[in-house]
C-alpha cells in the first residue's frame, strides 16, 4: 500500500527526471502539471480514506482475531438519549465494544461516561470538540484537542487512555505528529455503517452485514434513534451467526490505557 513517504519520494524523483528534460530538452510545462495532479490527488485521498493507512499506521481489521470475534465501535459519544439505550442493548447480548467519545461530552456527561466503563466496554479518544476543520487545524490545535479530551478521560475516570480515533477518519502530517508526540493508537475501520447519513436502516445493516468476517471493525455512532434500530438488527444477526462483539483492545490484543 502506498504511503505519504513513499509517494514523496517517487514524486521527487519524477519531479528532479522531469526538471532535467526540461533543461535539456523544453519538454513541456504540461508533464510538471500531471505530476503535481497526480501527486495532490494521492494524498488529497489518502487523507481521506484510513483504510489506505496513508499517513499514520492504523488499525482497520485483523487477520489474527479469535474465531468469530468482530468489533463494534461508537463514536461521538457519550449522549444522554442514547447511549444508555445502546448501553442496555449490549448488555441483553452479551456484547462488548469500543466507545470513541468527545471531550466536551465526557465532561457534560461525567456519570454515563463512568456507565460506559463499568459496564466493561472500552472507551477512547475522539477529540475533544471534534471541529468540523479538523484537517486543517495545525499540530498544535490537534495536540491539544486530543490532549484536552486524554485529562477530561483521567480526571473523569481515573484511565489514561492510548485510542483514539481521528475525527471524520481524516489524517494528515500535521495529525500524524500530534499522535506520535502523544504516544497514541491511532484505530479506523473497515466496515462503515453511514448511519449519520440519511441512509435507510434497510442499507445501513445491509453494508454492515455484507460479508462480515472474523476481524472486521464497524463504525457506528451511538447518537440517534436510528443507529439504535441498526444495532439491534444486528446484534440479532451477529448471534444468529455465532458472531461476538469484543473491544478494539481484545480484538488487537493490545493495551487500551497506560
Amino acid at each position: 500500500m502506498l504511503n505519504f513517504k513513499t509517494v514523496n519520494l517517487i514524486a521527487l524523483i519524477l519531479f528532479t527526471a522531469l526538471l532535467i528534460l526540461f533543461i535539456m530538452h523544453a519538454i513541456s510545462i504540461w508533464w510538471f502539471v500531471l505530476l503535481f495532479s497526480i501527486w495532490f490527488s494521492l494524498t488529497a485521498l489518502g487523507s481521506a480514506f484510513v483504510g489506505w493507512r496513508y499517513h499514520i499506521p492504523i488499525l482497520n481489521s485483523t487477520e489474527n482475531a479469535t474465531k468469530n470475534q468482530i468489533a463494534l465501535t461508537f463514536d461521538d459519544g457519550p449522549n444522554p438519549d442514547f447511549t444508555p439505550q445502546v448501553l442496555k442493548l449490549l448488555k441483553l447480548h452479551q456484547a462488548k465494544a469500543t466507545f470513541f467519545c468527545i471531550g466536551k461530552h465526557i465532561e457534560n456527561h461525567p456519570e454515563l461516561f463512568n456507565k460506559i466503563i463499568a459496564d466493561g466496554h472500552t472507551i477512547g479518544n475522539h477529540t475533544y470538540s471534534h471541529p468540523n476543520n479538523f484537517g486543517f487545524l495545525t499540530t498544535k490545535k490537534v495536540q491539544s484537542e486530543l490532549e484536552q479530551t486524554r485529562n477530561i478521560i483521567k480526571k473523569v475516570s481515573g484511565l489514561t487512555s492510548k485510542l483514539y480515533r481521528p475525527a471524520f477518519g481524516v489524517t494528515n502530517p500535521r495529525i500524524r505528529r500530534a499522535v506520535q508526540n502523544l504516544n497514541l493508537t491511532t484505530i479506523g475501520w473497515n466496515k462503515r455503517s453511514l448511519d449519520t447519513t440519511n441512509k435507510t436502516e434497510k442499507t445501513i445493516l445491509k453494508r454492515v452485514t455484507k460479508n462480515i468476517k472474523t476481524g472486521d471493525v464497524i463504525l457506528l455512532h451511538d447518537t440517534s434513534e436510528k443507529s439504535v434500530r441498526v444495532l439491534e438488527q444486528l446484534l440479532l444477526i451477529l448471534r444468529n451467526n455465532n458472531m461476538k462483539s469484543v473491544t478494539i483492545d481484545t480484538l488487537f490484543k493490545i493495551q487500551a490505557y497506560a
